[in-house]
């Protein structure tokens, strides 16, 4: 393996038997087993995933709850064997993916500290030598000598995380433990982290945070059902993850119930004519067709809404562009949001009459602009530039 590679994972698969039915007798068993019953199916977990770690990166894994994340990690960690595929580690790698697991209450902080470093591969000579980091990190040198049952939640987090991050190992694991101890300590966590990524030492973090993503990591994976969606640059994995999340809790929330008035309205169509991941530099721009049926006005009503915030960023509600008679309408709508940071846009669309009556409806489209996808000279550019929003909507009708 090259020397320069740290972890490869090579075209790794995993599926897992899910019991259909339950047999309590042998006999059974075995007569469904020449009957062709398996009494199970398999659910495939991980599907050919390769990707390389090389030594000093700060790799992220990112992907919705049930995409395969943390079975990958237990793969990388050697806790899960692949069905298929192999997995190569350079060094000794240090594996956190749960706070606390093989930590016992009835046996003191100390006790549990070479309890988990022996857990983790240390010997107890390793573990001394890393003791007092350890202790110091945790902020806990006046409880080390009581029971961990008397630890407070907070307490018993730090002391775990703590070993986890202390421990000298080659390549660090990490499965959601950013969040972890009250403020004062997150702040330690970030600067550790900071330091490690400057520092060059490897490390695997697995997270749902995607400013946590962007701040530590320099490479990314995203998993979707199993498979890698995208790889590589970290913004481009991130903003395509918060694009998939965002898309996914429109159309849960989306709970709108109009009467589309299907004889006067058909073929409703809206679309992106840009990438749904842009810059401020970009412009936002869209199309919307229909066909009128009957021989009436109408006209095109949209907004773009803040999603976390809920507000209005662009609302046109304009009886101006009027459309007349039967036929096949076109316009396409474009605006530049210049003066924006890290915006999530809901697209709406209705088409009304001349009486405002909304007489259809489009799904809801969501776009994501990301300001930290331009330069830094674009940025400076844009940050001296004057007001919150600048405007240029126009209309283009066939």
């Amino acid at each position: 393996m090259n020397d320069n590679i740290a972890v490869k994972i090579d075209h790794v698969s995993k599926f897992f038997h899910l019991p259909t039915e339950a047999t309590n007798s042998l006999r059974t068993t075995l007569v469904n087993r020449l009957r062709g019953i398996k009494g199970y199916k398999e659910q495939h977990v991980l599907k050919d995933i390769d990707f390389t770690v090389e030594k000093g990166d700060f790799f992220g894994i990112v992907g919705r709850n049930g995409s395969g994340k943390s079975t990958l990690l237990k793969i990388i960690s050697q806790i899960y064997t692949p069905e298929k595929g192999n997995v190569i580690v350079n060094g000794k790698l240090v594996s956190f993916i749960e706070l606390g697991v093989g930590f016992n209450p009835e046996l003191t902080g100390k006790e549990n500290v070479y309890l988990n470093g022996a857990m983790l591969g240390f010997s107890r000579e390793e573990i001394s030598d890393m003791y007092d980091e350890i202790v110091d990190f945790a902020e806990l040198e006046e409880f080390m000598n009581q029971k961990l049952k008397n630890y407070s939640s907070g307490m018993q987090v730090r002391l775990a995380f703590s070993v986890a991050i202390k421990a000298r190992g080659d390549v660090l694991v990490l499965d959601e433990v950013l969040a972890v101890g009250d403020e004062s300590f997150q702040r330690k966590c970030n600067d550790y982290f900071l330091e490690r990524k400057k520092s060059g030492k490897t490390t695997i973090l697995v997270t749902h945070d995607m400013g946590a993503a962007k701040k530590y990591c320099n490479k990314a994976i995203l998993i979707e059902n199993g498979l890698i969606k995208v790889s590589g640059d970290v913004n481009d994995v991130a903003n395509q993850y918060s694009l998939d999340n965002l898309q996914t809790e429109v159309t849960a929330r989306s709970d709108l119930e109009i009467d589309v008035k299907e004889e006067w309205i058909e073929n409703l169509e809206v679309n992106f004519i840009n990438q749904q991941k842009i810059t401020p530099n970009d412009e936002v721009k869209f199309e919307v067709s229909y066909d009128v049926k009957k021989d009436t006005e109408t006209y095109i009503a949209f907004s773009l809404t803040d999603v976390d915030r809920n507000i209005w960023i662009y609302n046109d509600n304009s009886l101006d562009y009027l459309t007349k008679g039967k036929g096949h309408n076109r316009a396409i709508y474009t605006c530049k949001l210049d003066q924006v940071n890290n915006l999530k846009l809901k697209l709406q669309v209705s088409i009304r009459n001349k009486r405002d009556e909304m007489i259809a409806f489009a799904d809801e489209k969501v776009i994501l602009i990301n300001r930290n996808d331009i330069s830094d000279d674009d940025k400076s550019a844009q940050d001296s530039a004057t007001g919150l929003i600048q405007r240029n909507g126009s209309w283009e009708f066939e």
